[in-house]
């Protein structure tokens, strides 16, 4: 237990380190400031539209708050994004393994969950920690089964469903961005662009285990190396935006894709055996450990609000 503990501060300190520096200077968000002067990626022409832009129309200016419905992005974001990832790639294996409904089966029930779910996520009018989170976790095993079905059961090779997968999270961000002129998460505040990021979502888990598997089976690097290559991957991209100034909402983004293998690496080290190169704790305790601790991350989140944005003046202009 020690080794794993060990193995997790290792690779999360190259990935938290540069956020929990820009969060100790009283940012209650990683990503927010520097997306202000991002031009091309956040201009904003719908509901959230403050200020008409250039050769779009302007209308009557409608004011009313209103609640995002995803958290900030703090140094508890990354932190549960990555337990959520690794109970993700534990929670599917062990669900395959033990509840004998096959793959196919076990994709079936978890998609079934999730709607469910998201349905209530929907229905919301603000973020709910609860909910938000249950959602990612079930999306995570989701995404995970999505790959291995295509993987294991139609025999479709990883090179090709990495590009499919890739094509297809590159559309959906092109159709958001058609659409609401934005990427950023900092206006999740309607069901069109709540849709379009549950859908980048699913993709972006879907992207991130096939392209960890391929890179993980063609450097045959074992798991914790891979856990250090993907940690030291999403490290660098935190440098490029703070340092380098990358756009802030390619660099969510990013980090976002790479967390997926990164917790994957982790929750295949835990658990296989050491024959396999893992410690051998197995699927269940693996993931009873991660869920544990997400779900006091969650408790605390909930009564602190310590990731709740408050509702901002904003303006309409239809069209």
């Amino acid at each position: 237990m020690r080794s794993a503990t060990s193995l997790f501060m290792v690779t999360m300190l190259p990935v938290c380190g540069g956020w929990c520096a820009w969060c100790s200077r009283g940012s209650q968000d990683v990503f927010r400031f520097p997306v202000a002067r991002s031009l091309a990626m956040t201009r904003e022409t719908s509901e959230t539209s403050e200020i008409p832009t250039a050769g779009w129309p302007a209308a009557p200016v409608r004011h009313q708050l209103r609640w995002n419905k995803v958290p900030e992005v703090t140094v508890y974001f990354w932190i549960i994004k990555v337990l959520c990832t690794t109970v993700g790639e534990t929670a599917a294996d062990l669900l395959n393994e033990k509840a004998g409904l096959g793959l196919t089966g076990v994709s079936l029930l978890m998609s079934v969950l999730l709607a469910v779910v998201l349905a209530v996520q929907f229905r919301t009018s603000a973020y709910r920690a609860g909910v938000y989170w249950l959602a990612v976790a079930l999306i995570s095993v989701v995404g995970t089964l999505i790959s291995d079905n295509l993987t294991d059961n139609m025999g479709v090779p990883l090179e090709t469903s990495t590009t499919v997968f890739g094509l297809v999270l590159a559309v959906v961000f092109v159709v958001w961005y058609r659409r609401e002129r934005t990427l950023s998460i900092h206006h999740i505040d309607s069901t069109s662009r709540e849709a379009f990021y549950w859908l980048a979502v699913l993709f972006t888990f879907a992207l991130g285990t096939a392209a960890g598997d391929l890179v993980s089976e063609r450097m045959d690097l074992g798991y914790w190396l891979a856990a250090l290559l993907f940690a030291a991957a999403i490290a660098a991209v935190a440098t490029a935006h703070f340092a380098l100034g990358l756009d802030a909402v390619w660099s969510f983004w990013i980090a976002y894709i790479l967390t997926r293998p990164l917790g994957a690496s982790i929750g295949d080290y835990l658990s296989q055996t050491a024959d396999d190169g893992g410690l051998g704790l197995g699927t269940v305790i693996t993931s009873v450990l991660f869920l544990t601790v997400i779900l006091a991350l969650v408790v605390y989140l909930t009564v602190t609000r310590r990731d709740v944005a408050e509702p901002e003046q904003t303006a309409r202009h239809a069209a």
